[in-house]
């Protein structure tokens, strides 16, 4: 493959697919910055491995993976965490959402009262639509831990949103 031809591939597979991989980043940490920088990894990364990835023929599935890992290696690291954006700089970056913004934010409180392995296994399942067995490889663990992760977090949204809205009713 020429250079020529790699670049012109690798292009316009980013303008294509940035915006969807840039809201699986934010969706899995929660921090536009961090998203951005998750984004910029996965696309140099990818960028180096492109001539084998295009071969393939599993490039979003690279990706994501690239993704989620550099996310999970991140999180492993406290002493390189930053400082969280505060709610209201967060709400200013997401894309507007056909649902009323209070139940946006409830819903992002939710998300982010998921451990980050629950998170991840919710996105790669509802968000991206895989399956069991392509989000257990994507994640390198069992098809079984997918599930009851998966399980887990859903009762866990489900009771941080059903919650306020007993709240708001009673």
């Amino acid at each position: 493959m020429k250079r020529d031809e790699r670049d012109a591939g690798f292009a316009a597979y980013v303008t294509a697919r940035r915006p969807r991989l840039y809201r699986t980043a934010f969706l899995v940490c929660g921090d536009p910055h961090e998203a951005e920088d998750l984004v910029q990894t996965a696309l140099a990364k990818l960028y180096v491995a492109w001539p084998r990835v295009i071969a393939v023929g599993q490039v979003d599935a690279y990706v994501r993976k690239v993704i989620v890992n550099a996310h999970l290696d991140e999180v492993r690291r406290p002493h390189r965490r930053r400082e969280r954006s505060t709610r209201d700089e967060l709400l200013d970056r997401v894309a507007q959402a056909p649902v009323a913004l209070e139940e946006t934010d409830e819903l992002w409180q939710a998300l982010r009262g998921l451990s980050p392995g629950q998170r991840v296994v919710v996105v790669l399942r509802h968000y991206w639509g895989l399956s069991v067995n392509e989000t257990a490889e994507t994640l390198s663990i069992s098809p079984g831990t997918v599930k009851s992760q998966t399980s887990d977090a859903l009762e866990r949204l489900r009771s941080a949103l059903e919650q306020p809205l007993l709240t708001k009713r009673g």
